[in-house]
């Protein structure tokens, strides 16, 4: 019972990361198709705006995994904006206020009314399991392996510590699936491929700039990073 309350809350933790990052890249490519119609294809502030988008996906990756994602911004912002963002507590949120500073830019000038900043605006818009509950888990699984031998005995004999292990492997792989599950934004092999998924965005805001989009990030043994 334990185990399967911990891997059902696993596991909704894992899609439910999996589903905004999928709304970011339905975001992503939609804000591409608005910012053409509302301010038009080739302003320079909306390529501006879209390079933000883009170095936001990579700062957002940064910050959930603990990394630096400077190098990869760079290529859309700058070294100096992307050495800014860096510096920030939170450089995904400091990639939003730019993209505000932005859109209040295209507003002042008469490039945009306020319906369309307000839509534009919404188009951009970690915490473990507790370790008692983790600890509960573990605790639980082992005992109840301990006595299972015991109550088998009557019944199977000698073949009682054969169908302990069975049962022992198969609780102790959910427990250590729901460990790798809990925290998706990790750089496991289960874990949600952050790379490809900014990739994803990079092709989006290329195709919306008519220029070559890159190449998605294919699998290195199997498994996207």
């Amino acid at each position: 019972m334990f185990l399967g309350f911990r891997n059902n809350a696993s596991y909704d933790r894992w899609w439910e990361a999996r589903g905004h990052w999928g709304q970011l890249v339905y975001d992503v490519r939609s804000l591409g198709r608005t910012t053409e119609t509302l301010i038009g294809a080739n302003h320079p502030e909306r390529r501006g705006l879209l390079n933000d988008v883009a170095a936001f996906s990579h700062c957002l990756r940064g910050s959930l995994r603990k990394t630096k994602a400077t190098d990869d911004a760079v290529r859309f912002i700058g070294k100096e904006l992307a050495e800014q963002a860096d510096a920030a507590v939170n450089p995904a949120d400091f990639m939003l206020r730019n993209m505000g500073k932005r859109l209040g830019t295209l507003y002042r000038a008469g490039d945009i009314d306020s319906i369309g900043v307000r839509t534009l605006d919404e188009r951009i818009a970690s915490t473990p399991l507790p370790f008692a509950y983790s600890l509960l888990v573990h605790r639980t699984a082992y005992l109840y392996c301990f006595l299972v031998p015991f109550d088998l005995a009557s019944s199977v004999g000698w073949f009682a510590p054969f169908f302990a292990a069975v049962v022992a492997y198969v609780f102790f792989d959910l427990d250590a699936l729901s460990e790798e599950l809990e925290t998706p934004y990790g750089c496991e092999t289960n874990d949600l491929p952050l790379n490809a998924l900014c990739r994803v965005n990079e092709i989006s805001v290329a195709e919306a700039l008519s220029e070559t989009s890159p190449e998605p990030l294919k699998p290195v043994k199997c498994t996207l990073s």
